[in-house]
């Protein structure tokens, strides 16, 4: 027996082979559900495609009985009403938030490895397709193998004493292999939808969400350009993130993009593709896995989860605060998103974006 592992089971097909691969690898595994943060009258929604639903819950005990594990349900709602109330203030300072890193950082793995330690686990596992290395006495996060599920992004948080803790079973298997092994096993998730949605937020409509919990700070305000002409109303800036195009409620005769948020003076300021771009920002909130030595690091930087990433010097900039000034402009740098640095297929750090260089509207 290799030691205990505790194995974050969310009812998904990543999770519950998870599961199964490290029992088949001679680890003692026990399972635990996360519950948190489903609104009433959600959580027993059939094919709702988020998680922490009801059906979910049973789906992964269902696993747990077939592999013959412990299974254990801690709820989290209410250590999870702090990721909601993120979520919202986010909007209401004109920043895009990405809720699910929050989450992985404050609760899924902050309380993972406190239960773990609670039931004499060792290592913690979950079904991130992300790769874990030890090299030269640190441990090092990689990418998944495949490109297309890859989560590595939503992991920079995790520190190396963590990392050094964590399995991700599934991180060197294509999706295709994962759902080939369930149904070997005969789980009946093998065919289940992939998780889309943001848990709390039914549907993916988070504009109701906002306007419930906002009230009346959401009001409209002027829609404007960069050189600061009023070219129509918004209903409420917190609807609104950098780089939207559809939903304006205005024709220019042109394509027009968000590119700033005002909430001081309540404007939204639209302009061209040229006006979206940056060169640089500053990342707050950074967690270096390999801190740059003596000057910049060239890297590649994702922006945004499903986005490519682009060349990049990057540099620490006092304590907990990174520089980085790409070598062409992009599109849409959002504050409030995460921005996370790769070399290779390493993730060298990741903190939050601040702000960004760009055109600056007009106060008249």
């Amino acid at each position: 027996m290799k030691g205990r592992v505790l194995v974050a089971m969310s009812g998904g097909i990543d999770s519950s082979v998870s599961a199964a691969l490290l029992k088949e690898e001679g680890w003692d595994v026990a399972g635990v559900f996360m519950r948190h943060g489903v609104p009433a009258g959600q959580a027993a929604k059939s094919g709702k495609q988020g998680c922490c639903s009801l059906e979910d819950a049973w789906d992964a005990r269902r696993v747990a009985d077939l592999l013959a594990i412990p299974f254990y349900v801690l709820n989290f709602e209410r250590e999870f009403s702090r990721i909601v109330s993120y979520f919202v203030d986010e909007y209401d300072r004109g920043a895009t938030p990405n809720p699910c890193i929050r989450c992985n950082r404050d609760i899924k793995f902050g309380r993972l490895f406190d239960y773990a330690d609670s039931i004499g686990a060792s290592k913690v596992a979950t079904g991130h397709y992300a790769r874990v290395e030890e090299r030269d006495g640190r441990f090092v996060l990689r990418r998944g193998l495949d490109a297309r599920k890859d989560q590595s992004y939503v992991l920079f948080p995790l520190t190396g004493a963590q990392l050094s803790r964590c399995l991700f079973p599934v991180g060197g298997l294509e999706k295709p292999e994962v759902r080939a092994i369930a149904r070997r096993l005969d789980l009946r998730i093998a065919d289940k939808p992939e998780s889309q949605e943001i848990c709390f937020v039914p549907d993916n409509d988070h504009r109701t969400l906002l306007r419930e919990k906002l009230g009346d700070r959401a009001r409209p305000g002027p829609l404007v350009t960069t050189s600061g002409e009023v070219v129509g109303t918004h209903p409420g800036f917190q609807f609104f993130t950098i780089g939207q195009r559809r939903g304006l409620g205005t024709a220019l005769g042109r394509p027009a993009y968000v590119v700033a948020i005002d909430p001081e003076q309540n404007r939204v300021i639209v302009g061209d593709d040229v006006e979206l771009c940056s060169s640089e920002f500053e990342a707050e909130e950074v967690n270096w896995l390999a801190e740059p030595a003596g000057g910049p690091l060239r890297a590649t930087v994702k922006i945004r989860y499903n986005g490519p990433g682009a060349e990049a010097d990057v540099e620490a900039a006092g304590a907990g605060v990174a520089r980085v000034r790409f070598l062409e402009p992009q599109r849409a740098v959002t504050p409030g998103q995460a921005a996370v640095f790769y070399r290779d297929d390493e993730v060298l750090g990741g903190g939050w974006i601040k702000g960004r260089a760009g055109p600056r509207p007009s106060a008249s």
